[in-house]
């Protein structure tokens, strides 16, 4: 195969992010959040939803969560968003897939325990890893963008939303570290008064950023009260 090289600048083939991370507290209002955006589908992983009108729907372990993906699939990819509330419910949820990985190999073909945690010297991690991003790939293909949720430690967290440490995020291990490496946009949440804002605001030990031009190093209140009156502004989010 003969290889072309470019010779002009290559345009952008993308504006809006294609996975995106967003985390917080507990009860600042993510839920809330996600349900204003519009053709949003929310794949409530923690039962969080049952005060929100939305569009949503429950997975309560993995296999209800890949047949509620075959369905979204069979239905012809109907929504431009689709959002997993939570992430960190989800490294939970994919323990059954990850014994089973652990149970191809030559050294976990007679494994009957319930949770590769208690293999030794940590190797049960790596399983889990596998598991997670195999199903992440593919919830990625169920949606143009993927909205994952999260949560991260209350006594860690700078109140102001200034200085969040990616060590704090609440995923394990690599998972961690790979899952903010592939994403097109970290933003922390946070409360300010009656506002939601969504900080893509970058320092070297803070898990934000962006590769959108629109949204680097920005904060953008994404619902607020006015006149008793939910507004929300996900249009300076996905342009």
């Amino acid at each position: 195969m003969s290889i072309i090289l470019p010779t002009k600048k290559v345009k952008a083939e993308r504006v809006n992010p294609k996975r995106m991370i967003i985390y917080s507290k507990p009860k600042t209002g993510k839920t809330t959040a996600f349900a204003g955006l519009d053709d949003n589908l929310i794949i409530d992983l923690e039962n969080g939803s049952d005060y929100v009108e939305a569009l949503k729907v429950k997975a309560n372990n993995l296999q209800e969560l890949l047949d509620l993906g075959k369905a979204v699939k069979e239905a012809g990819n109907p929504y431009k968003f689709v959002t997993v509330d939570t992430v960190t419910a989800l490294e939970d949820m994919v323990m059954p897939l990850a014994i089973k990985l652990y149970r191809k190999t030559p050294m976990g073909k007679n494994f009957d325990g319930d949770s590769v945690i208690t293999l030794p010297n940590g190797a049960g991690y790596l399983y889990i890893r596998q598991a997670f991003f195999q199903v992440l790939d593919f919830i990625d293909t169920l949606a143009p963008t993927i909205i994952l949720s999260g949560h991260i430690k209350d006594k860690q967290v700078d109140d102001k939303g200034e200085m969040v440490m990616s060590a704090n995020i609440d995923l394990t291990g690599k998972i961690k570290s790979l899952i903010c490496a592939n994403a097109d946009a970290i933003g922390y949440m946070y409360r300010k008064g009656n506002q939601t804002i969504l900080s893509f605001k970058t320092a070297e030990e803070v898990t934000c950023g962006a590769r959108p031009e629109h949204l680097r190093n920005q904060e953008i209140v994404v619902t607020e009260m006015i006149d008793g009156v939910l507004k929300t502004n996900w249009d300076k989010v996905f342009i």
